[in-house]
Formats: C-alpha cells, sequence, structure tokens
C-alpha cells in the first residue's frame, strides 16, 4: 500500500526524497519505497522520520481499513 501520508507530509515541509533521507541517515532509494509501500522500515527509521516532519507515528505509519 502506498504510503501517500508520508508523501504528503514531505512535500508540504519542501523537502525533496533525498533532503529527507538526508535528515534521518537514509538513503533517497529508502524513502522512495517506503512511499511507493515496497518497504516497511525499522520502528527506528519509522520515529525519526515522523520526529523530522512533525507527525504522529499515528499521522504516517497507521491505516485505517477504510483507507
Amino acid at each position: 500500500m502506498e504510503n501517500i501520508k508520508l508523501k504528503i507530509a514531505r512535500i508540504e515541509k519542501g523537502y525533496s526524497q533525498q533532503e529527507l533521507a538526508d535528515l534521518v541517515s537514509a538513503t533517497r532509494q529508502t524513502i522512495g519505497l517506503i512511499e511507493k509501500g515496497k518497504y516497511n522500515p525499522s520502528l527506528n527509521l519509522c520515529i525519526r522520520i515522523s520526529q523530522t516532519l512533525d507527525k504522529t507515528l499515528n499521522d504516517l505509519f497507521w491505516y485505517e481499513d477504510n483507507e
């Protein structure tokens, strides 16, 4: 499942995939794969991404059944 919430939050902050990756000590490819729903990040990476984007884990990584 594509992570559109992460992509929107990243764009709202004005970050490219590379800029977000640099800020959270990941690769641009990893950020791209997370956004495409093709990679499940570690909890530590989820926390770093959430903190960097000023969002909660639920805001970015929790999905309701109807989404």
